[in-house]
């Protein structure tokens, strides 16, 4: 069996499940368990579909580290439901989700499903660091389109998108970045400085979108050629050199935040073994998880 890494962005998969799955679904004693039901089905799903040897649940132990909100102060800044003396700001989550989480851990330790995360990062660094230390193939599982920098074709790293829903994911290699955005994905980390994004708080180069950003990247390679550009006076127009110049200080701490670390000191995952039966009826029960439970120990028991 030839090895194969997936690497879970989980609270961007449980955020999906618990607003996809009817907050019905609830456990014996009344407690919502939609986020963990969803997030065990889209674990059986995905295993059984791309069939990994090993499977991590990358976490967020610290969602909005405090060295990127000091190069960027907006960065997830209208995310944050309460900012604390001492330690990560507290994200805002529905209650209803915030409640499953621990369950989602109880429920990834009865799989074997380690939950790799390190302090003062998010998950996406883990995910930088997994994906690209080794030499085996991996599948990065995410809605975040940040992580798009990671497709890479020579080392076998593809991209599983989930924005569009689990029935229709998208499987990016370099060839599929290229014609969606016609670009590398070496080139992502600083299309998406550029573009900005509303929705992590960076507000990007003023009046220049997706395509006027890639049409840069084609002439000039990356951002410190754009840069040296504009400020040569070369290569672009007037006005679109006075946005790059007026953009010079987010130009410059820009990358450091969009670009995941890739250097991180994290253990090896071990590969997947068969979940122990009794742990997993005894947990489906207790949660009213019994099919979804079974459905994810049947997929990684197969691959085990």
């Amino acid at each position: 069996m030839t090895d194969r890494l997936m690497l879970l962005d989980t609270a961007s998969l449980y955020f999906r499940a618990f607003y996809g799955v009817p907050d019905s679904v609830k456990a014996p004693d009344g407690r919502p368990v939609n986020a963990v039901r969803g997030l065990l089905d889209m674990i059986a799903k995905l295993v059984t579909t791309y069939e990994p040897t090993h499977v991590v649940a990358c976490w967020d132990d610290d969602w909005r580290p405090q060295w990127r909100v000091d190069l960027i102060p907006s960065y997830k800044t209208h995310r944050v439901a309460e900012v604390t003396a001492t330690g990560p700001d507290v994200e805002e989550v529905p209650d209803p989700l915030e409640a499953q989480v621990p369950i989602i851990r109880e429920a990834l330790g009865v799989l074997g499903i380690p939950i790799i995360g390190i302090a003062e990062h998010e998950a996406d660094d883990v995910i930088g660091t997994l994906a690209t230390r080794g030499d085996v193939p991996v599948d990065v599982v995410t809605g975040d389109r940040d992580l798009f920098q990671l497709v890479d074709d020579e080392r076998d790293v593809r991209v599983i998108y989930t924005g569009r829903g689990m029935s229709n994911l998208e499987v990016l290699t370099d060839e599929v970045v290229v014609q969606k955005y016609g670009i590398l994905p070496s080139q992502y980390a600083d299309f998406a400085v550029m573009r900005g994004d509303a929705s992590d708080g960076l507000p990007g180069v003023a009046g220049v979108g997706e395509k006027t950003a890639a049409t840069l990247l084609a002439a000039h390679g990356d951002l410190t050629g754009i840069r040296a550009a504009a400020e040569a006076g070369e290569g672009m127009s007037a006005g679109l050199r006075a946005k790059i110049l007026a953009a010079s200080d987010y130009l410059e701490v820009a990358p450091t935040v969009v670009e995941v670390v890739r250097t991180l000191d994290l253990p090896e995952p071990d590969r997947l073994a068969t979940p122990d039966a009794d742990e997993v009826r005894t947990f489906g029960d207790a949660w009213g998880l019994g099919s979804s439970m079974a459905r994810a120990a049947d997929a990684i028991s197969a691959r085990a």
